[in-house]
């Protein structure tokens, strides 16, 4: 197996359990999350972050749940942004009605699917970096996209350079799996 191959099946396997959890909140609470507006999904994201950081410099957590737990709240917030951009308007804000859970979660598995073949596009071209980080670095870059993310939507969207909400989102997503390949979830 290749190394690349290698980067693919852990990369699988770490989103396996972001899925697993995200589907059975699907089941649980259903799909409340999507009357969300984006700004509103980019600050719990920031949440999430920001504890992961505060976890990291302190040393330990108040409460039973640790890094892991956040990372996998970074991957499948970041996924329902992702999702949040694909659906129109019409379909999902007019009188605050969610979605139905199977589009949803046929959704989250397309915007997944799209992130990691954009990680081994990244991959590919950068060799591996990735795996030479602390994982503190992921939690930094994420936090660096979050408050990119924030400043887009200050500005309606309308950038001279940048890449977007939607590519941030996705860059979030795959810093956070990375945290988690390297924190061994998904891995036997």
């Amino acid at each position: 197996m290749t190394q690349e191959q290698k980067t693919e099946q852990e990369f699988r396997a770490a989103l396996a359990v972001c899925r697993d959890l995200f589907v059975k909140k699907a089941h649980d609470y259903g799909t409340a999350w999507t009357i969300l507006r984006l700004p509103s999904l980019t600050d719990q994201l920031y949440i999430k972050a920001s504890r992961i950081r505060t976890i990291e410099q302190n040393g330990h957590s108040a409460i039973d749940e640790g890094i892991n737990a956040e990372f996998i709240g970074i991957v499948n917030y970041a996924i329902m942004g992702v999702v949040l951009s694909k659906i129109e308007a019409d379909d999902l804000r007019q009188g605050l009605n969610p979605i139905a859970v199977d589009r949803a979660i046929a959704l989250y598995d397309e915007s997944a699917e799209e992130a990691l073949q954009l990680m081994l596009k990244k991959n590919h071209d950068y060799g591996e970096a990735w795996r030479g980080m602390r994982v503190s670095s992921y939690t930094d870059l994420i936090l660096v996209k979050i408050l990119r993310t924030k400043q887009i939507e200050t500005l309606d969207g309308h950038t001279l350079v940048s890449e977007g909400v939607v590519a941030n989102y996705m860059d979030m997503m795959n810093y956070a799996v990375f945290g988690l390949i390297r924190l061994g979830v998904g891995q036997n």
